[in-house]
């Protein structure tokens, strides 16, 4: 069973996962962390913008190029950024550590 610990100024919450086949932004959401997610995990929007701890960040899989696309859409974009829809928790990822951005939110251009 992995685990998950997820971050901001305010809180700190450790989540076992009962499943190695969810998202960070799944889990997330089952268990009341605020990340929203407005696609549902369609990878339509950057809403589910994460920060990983950097120690965990060269063990994840390298983001597609369309999710790199959708992060240019975040604000507070870091290094270590990605999106919580494209992270499968895998028992090889157990105690990832994830931070949320101060500032959540999905740039839109209105022309």
């Amino acid at each position: 069973m992995p685990t998950i610990i997820f971050k901001n100024k305010n809180f700190e919450k450790k989540i076992n996962v009962d499943s190695d086949n969810m998202t960070v932004l799944e889990i997330a959401q089952q268990n009341d962390i605020d990340l929203e997610g407005s696609c549902e995990g369609s990878m339509a929007c950057s809403t589910c913008h994460v920060i990983i701890d950097p120690s965990w960040y060269n063990k994840l899989n390298n983001a597609s190029w369309d999710e790199e696309d959708m992060l240019d859409l975040t604000s507070g974009l870091t290094l270590t950024s990605r999106l919580g829809c494209q992270i499968i928790l895998t028992q090889d990822l157990d105690g990832l550590i994830v931070s949320l951005p101060d500032l959540q939110s999905d740039i839109r251009l209105k022309y």
